[in-house]
């Protein structure tokens, strides 16, 4: 097993589900968990679903402007909506992309609930028909996410439930607009994913993902039909003590044509807190066998959720998105935006 990476190891669900095949197929996953952070996972059966949301995007972000307008982010405290070019910024860099987020279906905020608990929220849709694009695509991923937590557990030696319980109400769904640009500009900035236990991205055929190798070398991670790329996020990452670590990556804004992405983040509970993971990691980290590597990997991007100024997930969640997107901090989270901005920026 590598101890530091080249390309992006490539895991089939079907062999993992194959009674006669599992062990050999979790040993690859094994090793994308401890020593890579990314995946390809093929043959998820969501084949259809993500060739059908992909050919539909060019139609999402062509809706008019007044209809973009209408669910613009800056209406939602839990930062969903759409976000127009040049609206996001990662490692203080703007990002040019243009994007639509949405939630999976919660209970509204109430009063004398915890503050950070706004954001988990409703979503805004533009119109029926991409709101029921938005639900089937987001039940198919969190019945696959469930299931391939379950693996992840088993892959290193845990027993298939342990992550099940750290599972939160709200996952997040973006669709991804990157448009052409000067060659070397930022689609978005180097970063680990703040939100959530795993990503499952769906890319299309163009390009420009890159993860940062233990060397310091930025990894292609070119589309692969069908599959979706899957990375640990700092939930994971959190609760595994950083035995398994999140992995700083970017997108390269293409040159020569537009990039389409759909990434989902998988919900990982906002209400846990420093102390609850000191219990449950070490609980974890034990369990796993001795001989593997549990030291943690190089902190390139450093995790927001390990962090001792924040209360819990949630907070430093909220204090992730406040800085992505400032104009919806500020109008929602004035007082939060200005402590935030006396701390340094991750």
């Amino acid at each position: 097993m590598s101890t530091s990476f080249s390309t992006i190891p490539i895991v089939d669900l079907s062999r993992l589900q194959n009674p006669e095949t599992t062990d050999s197929e979790l040993v690859v996953l094994r090793d994308a968990i401890f020593h890579v952070g990314f995946l390809y996972l093929v043959n998820t059966g969501l084949e259809s679903l993500i060739k059908e949301a992909h050919a539909r995007m060019p139609e999402v972000f062509s809706i008019p402007v007044p209809e973009k307008d209408a669910v613009d982010m800056i209406n939602s405290p839990a930062f969903l909506g759409y976000t127009s070019l040049g609206r996001e910024t990662t490692a203080s860099v703007t990002d040019l992309r243009e994007q639509f987020d949405f939630g999976s279906e919660v209970e509204d905020f109430k009063e004398g609930d915890p503050f950070w608990q706004r954001l988990e929220g409703p979503s805004q849709f533009p119109n029926e028909s991409i709101k029921d694009l938005v639900r089937r695509y987001m039940a198919a991923m969190e019945a696959l996410g469930r299931t391939f937590v379950r693996f992840a557990a088993k892959s290193i030696s845990l027993p298939a439930d342990t992550f099940e319980p750290f599972l939160g109400k709200m996952s997040r769904l973006k669709f991804v607009k990157y448009p052409e640009s000067p060659a070397g500009s930022q689609g978005v900035g180097p970063h680990k994913d703040s939100i959530g236990l795993f990503t499952y991205l769906a890319q299309d055929n163009v390009g420009g993902l890159q993860v940062l190798n233990k060397s310091g070398e930025w990894i292609d991670a070119p589309p692969i039909e069908g599959s979706l790329v899957i990375n640990i996020a700092q939930g994971f990452e959190a609760i595994t003590g950083g035995v398994c670590s999140g992995t700083t990556h970017r997108v390269m804004s293409p040159t020569s044509c537009t990039r389409y992405s759909i990434p989902y983040f998988q919900a990982v509970r906002l209400d846990l807190r420093l102390d609850d993971l000191k219990r449950s990691t070490a609980s974890i980290v034990d369990r796993i066998p001795a001989s593997d590597d549990k030291k943690k990997r190089a902190v390139d991007v450093p995790s927001e959720l390990i962090s001792p100024q924040y209360a819990c997930f949630g907070e430093a969640q909220l204090r992730n998105r406040i800085f992505s997107h400032p104009d919806v901090g500020k109008k929602w989270y004035p007082e939060l935006y200005s402590r935030y901005s006396q701390q340094s920026v991750v």
